[in-house]
């Protein structure tokens, strides 16, 4: 173990040199000539850039143009950033690059796999994204404003309902957690859905099926969206503060 503190800025130098130490001595090898697998560590929208996600690279070399999919998403390499914000053209295993050209906003920690042509790509995206449809369908058709007035009347717990959407997964988190802890003996604070990206289409029908309130943080929802939440009365909050 090595003991560090960024408060006091004490024991990073230390820490690297025993991480190298053991990647040395643990004889830790990753083949560059291949295509590039990793995993996300940050995504966000970016107002200007659309999606953006920080990637690191754990084998193989992802390059300017390759195809990926992302959790449930695809893309194709637009440009690609070193830590410091400069372009760069290719990233190799163990590098940390941020990557635009994403159909949508990952989760921290979806697995990013290069795969060879964007048919295949979009074919698994297509796939993914129909699963997880399902699910929060799924989760959503359980819940339902017959059962919330049934258990209000016989006296059981009242529950607040929400969907969490924002721009960063950090955020998502801090919110979940925060709210989770406002729920008492009188009303719980029910999380239904949390996660990055705009608010969609799918947040709408859960909200209306479920009574639910939508709160977004630095994220909005397009026309159409906003045109249904008004139709179902979906009650939608948006902020920019924690």
């Amino acid at each position: 173990f090595v003991k560090v503190s960024a408060k006091k800025n004490i024991g990073i130098d230390d820490l690297l040199e025993m991480i190298l130490l053991q990647t040395e001595m643990l004889e830790l090898k990753a083949n560059a000539n291949k295509l590039a697998r990793g995993h996300v560590v940050e995504a966000k929208l970016d107002s200007g850039r659309g999606p953006v996600a920080t990637v690191l690279i754990q084998e193989g070399t992802l390059h300017n143009g390759d195809n990926f999919v992302v959790g449930q998403y695809s893309g194709k390499v637009r440009a690609l950033l070193d830590d410091k914000g400069r372009k760069i053209n290719s990233a190799g295993p163990s590098e940390p690059v941020e990557v635009q050209g994403l159909s949508g906003v990952p989760l921290a920690g979806d697995e990013f796999i290069v795969v060879t042509d964007d048919k295949m790509a979009k074919n698994v995206s297509q796939a993914r994204s129909m699963r997880v449809r399902e699910s929060e369908l799924a989760a959503g058709s359980k819940i339902s404003l017959d059962k919330l007035f049934e258990q209000m009347s016989e006296g059981d717990v009242q529950e607040l309902r929400v969907i969490i959407r924002a721009d960063v997964q950090g955020s998502v988190e801090a919110l979940r957690d925060a709210l989770t802890k406002l729920s008492n003996d009188e009303v719980k604070v029910n999380v239904l859905s949390s996660g990055v990206g705009g608010i969609t289409e799918t947040d709408a029908n859960l909200a209306a099926a479920s009574n639910a309130v939508i709160i977004g943080f630095n994220v909005r929802p397009n026309a159409k969206v906003q045109e249904m939440a008004s139709e179902e009365q979906v009650d939608i909050r948006y902020h920019k503060i924690i």
